[in-house]
């Protein structure tokens, strides 16, 4: 797996307003990076971006690889079994064998026990780390993380970070917005303080 992602100078601005600018990243194959600052700052807005979701308002973004998106709902049909719900999207990606890449998944996040359950049945941190097996089926080598350890314990917390760090490994990248504190080993550090600040 070889990926790459470049951010520079992005800006981004949403409903009239300019939420943050002079945002540049550079990031490798095995590369990560924490993104923190407070809500309203546009954690969420800058993974969108290196998604392709939105444009910059100035600056640019370039990815080198197929991206996967964990945003705030998992995506996911409350009214399909959790296979079959994670199966949709596996298929999407036109790449082979979507049934055993959703089996994979589902017991890196400890959920094979629950395929079969219905997606409208499964507790607040079931759902987040159905949404990361979505995810990890889909492949991508770059994964984007916005505040993936919510709703998650202890337990749950350690199946995302390993999950993580065998997807550096294989060459992938991790752009994690987050609150809560990640073992992501040598990450690059991107506070959007400081240019919530040079935006305002």
């Amino acid at each position: 797996m070889s990926a790459s992602l470049a951010l520079e100078d992005v800006a981004c601005r949403r409903g009239g307003r300019l939420l943050f600018a002079g945002v540049s990243l550079s990031l490798a194959a095995g590369g990560a990076a924490l993104v923190t600052g407070a809500n309203g700052c546009g954690k969420s807005s800058l993974l969108r971006l290196a998604a392709g979701l939105l444009p910059p308002f100035a600056g640019s973004v370039a990815a080198g690889g197929r991206l996967a998106l964990l945003g705030e709902a998992s995506a996911l049909d409350p009214e399909r079994r959790l296979s079959e719900a994670l199966l949709l999207w596996a298929r999407l990606d036109a790449l082979p064998a979507p049934g055993e890449r959703v089996a994979q998944a589902l017991a890196m996040v400890a959920l094979d026990d629950l395929a079969d359950i219905p997606v409208r049945m499964l507790s607040t941190g079931q759902r987040r780390r159905a949404a990361l097996a979505r995810v990890i089926a889909t492949q991508a080598p770059i994964w984007l993380l916005d505040e993936p350890a919510t709703g998650l314990d202890t337990r749950s917390i350690a199946l995302l970070e390993t999950a993580m760090a065998l997807h550096r490994a294989g060459g992938g990248i991790v752009v994690v917005a987050t609150h809560q504190p990640l073992d992501l080993a040598g990450a690059a550090m991107l506070d959007l303080a400081a240019h919530c600040e040079m935006a305002a």
